[in-house]
């Protein structure tokens, strides 16, 4: 009876263990550095040699927050909180519309699933990125 006891308490740690460690990367997502360390690696190898600096194509820099909100042709990139509603997401998904705006990145492959889970997951927690953007 005592083992049980101990093997359904030693359970019971490791469940709430999980769980904490769960909500902790839910919450790191809202931060800065989610973007810095995780987003904006993304970004840089896949988007910002054509949305960057002082390249716009399709009338989109993607160097800040607010030129993010602010969008392009096809009006906000970015929907924070709703990734759903983010085209961004749908971009780089290969979910957008047929044949404007393409399916981002063009002419290769498209995002990593986990790539596309950390940009989803930075989207709905907000889109929260330094103020530089950099």
């Amino acid at each position: 009876m005592r083992s049980l006891a101990v093997g359904l308490t030693f359970a019971a740690l490791i469940s709430i263990t999980l769980k904490t460690s769960t909500v902790q990367a839910r919450e790191d997502n809202s931060k800065e550095e989610f973007y810095s360390t995780r987003v904006k690696p993304i970004l840089n190898a896949n988007c910002v040699r054509c949305h960057g600096g002082t390249n716009h194509r399709g009338g989109f820099n993607m160097d800040t927050r607010e030129s993010l909100l602010k969008a392009g042709h096809n009006g906000p990139v970015i929907v924070p909180g709703d990734p759903a509603n983010s085209l961004l997401i749908k971009l780089i998904r290969h979910e957008g519309p047929k044949d404007d705006p393409k399916d981002m990145p063009p002419k290769v492959n498209k995002l990593s699933s986990s790539d596309i889970k950390v940009v989803e997951d930075w989207v709905k927690a907000g889109a929260i990125m330094p103020s530089s953007g950099r």
